[in-house]
């Protein structure tokens, strides 16, 4: 699910600590350390998620595309997000910031009074990432994050068999489809408008 989405959705439900053997290839709780969050700092493209709960199923069927960048902070232990997502054919933009528990392997967010938190699972050889969430509930649900919009078969191949991991169906997986990205052109062209309007001031006396 989309990563400002499903923070803001999950403030509906607490995170359960792992109090039951965590789902099989699934580790959970790996320190978060300064050479992650520098791995984080780039451009992603979220490419599909699994949730169980109706309301999540729901959300997840709003976002035709997403990308976004992180920008993490080492010091303050936080992360700027900047989330370019394509909804009902319309490029919607957030901008938020997420939390890093390095100890426990968690992001956060808050949401009026509540902190929400997900397991960051890093799957660095592929470039790649998850956001693992309730995995000891039944509402559990499990998010997809990659560098490049290209879903290869070998990275939809680890994304099923992760969902089918934590005791989800591969039927649950809602992929999303690039041909429907409206932010990328929309960027693009936000981009040259700044560049041609830096030019004309610096051309000012």
């Amino acid at each position: 699910m989309a990563l400002h989405m499903v923070l803001v959705v999950l403030s509906l439900l607490p995170l359960l600590e792992a109090q039951n053997p965590e789902p099989a290839n699934i580790t959970l709780g790996i320190p978060i350390t300064n050479e992650t969050l520098k791995w984080l700092s780039d451009k992603w493209f979220y490419m599909g998620a699994a949730f169980r709960d109706p309301v999540f199923k729901q959300a997840v069927q709003t976002i035709q595309t997403e990308y976004f960048y992180l920008t993490p902070n080492l010091i303050n232990d936080t992360i700027e997000l900047r989330e370019f997502q394509t909804t009902d054919d319309q490029c919607v933009y957030n901008f938020t910031h997420l939390g890093v528990q390095r100890e426990n392997g968690t992001l956060s967010k808050c949401a009026g009074a509540v902190k929400i938190f997900a397991h960051l699972i890093v799957l660095k050889k592929h470039g790649t990432f998850m956001l693992a969430f309730n995995l000891t509930d039944e509402n559990r649900g499990l998010s997809f994050y990659a560098k490049k919009p290209d879903l290869s078969p070998e990275l939809r191949k680890i994304f099923q068999q992760a969902v089918k991991d934590v005791g989800m169906d591969e039927s649950e997986i809602v992929f999303v489809d690039w041909t429907k990205d409206k932010c990328s052109e929309q960027q693009k062209q936000q981009l040259e408008l700044e560049k041609e309007t830096k030019k004309e001031t610096k051309k000012d006396p």
